[in-house]
C-alpha cells in the first residue's frame, strides 16, 4: 500500500460520506485498488464504499474491538491494496464522551498512526471558515490534519474566499478542494441512516458524477502525496492475524438480499476461516434454503420494507421453521431476529405473519426505540459458545417486541458501553438464538469458531 488517509467531518452531515465516495470514484478511476473502511458500527455506508470500489469495507471501531484488532484488520484488508481510504462518524472528537477522545475518528486515526483530511460544510461561512479549521488542527497536537476540504460551496466566488482566508490566516494547512454545492449527488435518508446499496444502488452514472465532481475541485495529487510521506513514518506493519486450522467444512446458509444485508465482513471471514462455507439465499425470493446446510443466519436488514413479499413466501418460511423445530442451528440479529417472531405490523398498522419460532409479536414504531453499544454474555450453552461468553456488538432499532417473553429462554445478560444494566436480553428457542443487537465476532474470535462447531455437531433431527 502506498497511501491512507481519514477523511473526517467536522459534524455529521457535514457531507464527508458524499466526499468520501468521490474521493473513492475518481481515485478508482485513476486506476488505483482503494481499499475503504468505515469508523464505527454503520452498516450503510460501508455497503456504498463497496459498490463504488468493487471491495469489502470493513467497520473500524474503537469500543467493539481492541486497538490491535483494529491494526490487525487494517493490514490484513490493505497489503494487496494501493491507498487506504477511511470514512470517519460523526464529527472528528465526537466519541463517548465530552472529556476524551474514546470512540472518536480522531481516536481511530492515532491508532493507525494516518492523517486527517478534514471536511467542512462551508454554506454562510467565509473567513470563519478559516477559524473552524484551525480550531480542529490544534484541538490535539498529536492528530496530524493534513489539508482541508471545503463542502456545499456556493460558487468560484465563495471557493476564492474562503481560499483566501486560508492562506492569509492558516497558510500551515492546504486547501485541498472546494465542492460546489450539488443536491442532485447526496445520498438519501431514511429512519436507520441513509438508504443503502441493495436497496438503491448507485449506479455507474451516478459514481461518475462523484467522480468528476471530485476531480474538478479536489486536488488529489497533492492528497496522496501528503498522506504517503505520513504513510513512510507511521504505518503499522505487523504481520496479519494467523488463521485458524479447521476439521471438515460446515455449509451454513445465510439470508442475503436487500432485506437482510447488514454483515460485518470480518464476521464472515471469521466463518469462512474455522470452516464454514457460506451458502447464500433470498428470504424474498427463494423458495428453499440451499441444499444440505447444517445452519443458518439470518442477519440485519430492513425486513419491515418488505413484509408482504416476506410474509407471502410462504414455503421458505415453513423450511426455516422445520428447520428450527427439528434442532437446526439458528442465529439472527435485529432483522433477522423481527423476522423470527410470529409477526411485523408496519408503520401503517399493517400485521404480516412471519416465520413465528419466538412467540413475540414485532411492532414498527416512529421512534427511536433503542440505540448503543452493547457486551453481552449468555446465560446458558447457546450456538455462540458455552455459558459465559462474551461480545461486544450495537443495538439501534425502531421496533419492540410485544408478547410473554418469558415463553423464550433469556439468552444473554446485557450491559451498556459502560458496563452498567446487566438485564436480560435475547431469546433462545432450543438452538435459535435471535436478538436486536448486531455483534461483532472480532471482539471475541472464539465466537466464529464455536458457532462453525455447533452447526458441525448439532443433531438435526429426520422430517
Amino acid at each position: 500500500m502506498k497511501s491512507a488517509f481519514c477523511i473526517a467531518g467536522t459534524h455529521s452531515g457535514c457531507g464527508k460520506t458524499t466526499v468520501t465516495l468521490g474521493i473513492m470514484a475518481a481515485l478508482v478511476k485513476r486506476g488505483l485498488v482503494v481499499q475503504p473502511f468505515k469508523v464505527g458500527p454503520d452498516f450503510i455506508d460501508p455497503g456504498h464504499h463497496r459498490r463504488v470500489t468493487g471491495r469489502d469495507s470493513h467497520n473500524l471501531d474503537g469500543w467493539m474491538l481492541s486497538p490491535e484488532y483494529n491494526k490487525e484488520m487494517f493490514s490484513r484488508y490493505t497489503r494487496d491494496a494501493d491507498i487506504a481510504v477511511v470514512e470517519g462518524v460523526m464529527g472528528l472528537f465526537d466519541g463517548f464522551s465530552g472529556s476524551d477522545e474514546a470512540g472518536s475518528t480522531a481516536q481511530m486515526a492515532k491508532i493507525l498512526g494516518i492523517p486527517v483530511i478534514l471536511v467542512i460544510d462551508a454554506r454562510s461561512m467565509a473567513r470563519s471558515a478559516a477559524a473552524v479549521a484551525l480550531g480542529y488542527s490544534l484541538f490535539d497536537k498529536d492528530l496530524p490534519v493534513k489539508g482541508v476540504i471545503f463542502n456545499m460551496v456556493g460558487s468560484e466566488g465563495h471557493a476564492n474566499y474562503l481560499k483566501e482566508a486560508m492562506e492569509s490566516s492558516l497558510p500551515q494547512i492546504p486547501v485541498l478542494g472546494c465542492l460546489l454545492r450539488e443536491e442532485n449527488l447526496t445520498i438519501p435518508s431514511r429512519h436507520l441512516g441513509l438508504v443503502t446499496d441493495e436497496d438503491s444502488p448507485l449506479q455507474n452514472d451516478r459514481i461518475e458524477q462523484l467522480a468528476a465532481w471530485v476531480e474538478k475541485s479536489v486536488n488529489l495529487d497533492r492528497i496522496l502525496s501528503e498522506c504517503k510521506l505520513a504513510l513512510t513514518e507511521s504505518f503499522y506493519t505487523k504481520p496479519v492475524l494467523s488463521d485458524v486450522t479447521v476439521h471438515a467444512p460446515v455449509p451454513i446458509a445465510i439470508a442475503t438480499d436487500k432485506a437482510f444485508c447488514f454483515y460485518y465482513p470480518e464476521n464472515l471471514r471469521l466463518l469462512r476461516e474455522t470452516g464454514g462455507i457460506l451458502k447464500p439465499f433470498s428470504p424474498i425470493r427463494d423458495e428453499q434454503l440451499p441444499g444440505g446446510v447444517k445452519g443458518l443466519i439470518l442477519g440485519g436488514g430492513y425486513p419491515e420494507l418488505y413484509c408482504k413479499e416476506l410474509s407471502n413466501n410462504r414455503k421458505l418460511i415453513k423450511e426455516i421453521r422445520n428447520f428450527a423445530t427439528r434442532g437446526g442451528p439458528v442465529y439472527a440479529e435485529c432483522g433477522g431476529f423481527m423476522y423470527l417472531t410470529k409477526s411485523i405490523t408496519d408503520l401503517d398498522g399493517v400485521t404480516y405473519p412471519m416465520v413465528g419460532i419466538f412467540p413475540l409479536k414485532t411492532i414498527m414504531s416512529t421512534k427511536l426505540e433503542s440505540l448503543g453499544y452493547r457486551e453481552i454474555t449468555t446465560t446458558g450453552p447457546t450456538v455462540l459458545g458455552p455459558p459465559g461468553t462474551r461480545v461486544r456488538g450495537h443495538e439501534f432499532h425502531y421496533s419492540y417486541l410485544e408478547g410473554d417473553t418469558t415463553l423464550a429462554e433469556d439468552a444473554y445478560e446485557v450491559a451498556d458501553r459502560k458496563g452498567q444494566g446487566r438485564i436480560p436480553q435475547g431469546f433462545l428457542m432450543r438452538n435459535t438464538l435471535g436478538s436486536y443487537i448486531h455483534l461483532h465476532w472480532g471482539s471475541n474470535t472464539l465466537v466464529a469458531r464455536n458457532f462453525v462447531r455447533y452447526c458441525r455437531e448439532a443433531k438435526i433431527e429426520t422430517t
